[in-house]
């Protein structure tokens, strides 16, 4: 049986171990709503996939939180109209 004839130091060891580490998930964000989500999963936020609903998130939220949603993803969407719909001299301005 293979047994060591010195011990390994610690750096050493640690050194070895160096590339062994868990690394940050890859988000993206989502083009709907904007909140970071996994790639190639839907939307928790919105239920959205690829541009389609997929989910219907709104029909399993009580009354209070859909009005509450709906509103955040209105004004997601009226910002995202407003950014878009620059003229020349805004644009200019920047």
């Amino acid at each position: 049986m293979a047994v060591p004839k010195q011990r390994h130091t610690k750096s050493r060891r640690n050194k070895r171990r160096m590339h062994i580490f868990i690394e940050p998930p890859t988000l993206t964000t989502c083009p709907r709503c904007g909140k970071f989500v996994l790639p190639h999963t839907i939307c928790w936020n919105c239920g959205y996939y690829k541009g389609r609903e997929v989910v219907n998130i709104l029909e399993k939220l009580e009354k209070k939180e859909r009005k509450k949603r709906e509103k955040e993803i209105k004004e997601t969407e009226q910002k995202k109209r407003k950014e878009k719909s620059l003229t020349l001299e805004e644009l200019s301005k920047k």
